[in-house]
């Protein structure tokens, strides 16, 4: 029953990110945030959790994107919450080759534009120089809604790092307890077989 209930908590958090896009969650990244094995896959204590397609260079890249898009606060950002652990985890079996590659050439991406600007890789600048490109990729990523900039091959990687940050992060223990508050009513059950429950009281 246990699973069943962090299942439900987990879509009741799919659906206030997807709120919080403006849209709906990819595929893969669904398919990701719903199976249990990624769940454990990514959760697991640090120490027996190893990337299987991000090097060590590109996961701290991701850390460092996914924590000042949902930065420490009064509760724990997203390295806390192992975004960047999910993100391998779902490129590594959710993803198939083609967006995986995608994803990839972004952050190179990412760092091709530190190196021009600064001469540095993106986790080697300053935060505030990180947070200015990071800013004017978001911009671009989410045009006003007149503008179909947003639809540009450029602004992909972007919205899908974002995507997944969200995912991630919000269906983490930490983003599903201390930053989404749960119902003081419990879990919303909505398949109980009717004989565990007998006749209502009214």
């Amino acid at each position: 029953m246990k699973d069943n209930d962090d299942l439900i908590t987990r879509r009741e958090a799919l659906a206030q990110v997807a709120l919080l896009m403006g849209g709906a969650i990819s595929a893969p990244t669904l398919a990701g945030a719903l199976d249990a094995a990624t769940r454990r896959a990514w959760t697991a204590p640090p120490q027996n959790w190893a990337p299987r397609t991000l090097d060590a260079r590109q996961l701290e890249l991701v850390a460092v994107m996914a924590e000042h898009i949902v930065p420490q606060t009064d509760t724990p950002g997203a390295r806390a919450a192992g975004v960047h652990r999910f993100v391998d985890t779902l490129l590594s079996d959710h993803y198939p080759t083609p967006e995986r590659d995608r994803f990839l050439a972004g952050l190179a991406d990412v760092d091709a534009r530190a190196r021009s600007r600064q001469g540095k890789t993106f986790v080697e600048c300053a935060a505030d120089q990180q947070l200015a490109m990071l800013t004017e990729m978001d911009e671009a990523a989410y045009p006003p809604a007149e503008s179909d900039a947003s639809q540009a091959p450029e602004t992909w990687f972007f919205r899908r790092m974002k995507e997944v940050t969200l995912v991630g992060y919000y269906t983490s223990q930490i983003g599903s307890t201390r930053e989404l508050h749960p119902s003081p009513f419990g879990a919303y059950r909505g398949d109980i077989p009717y004989s565990s429950v007998g006749r209502a009281w009214s």
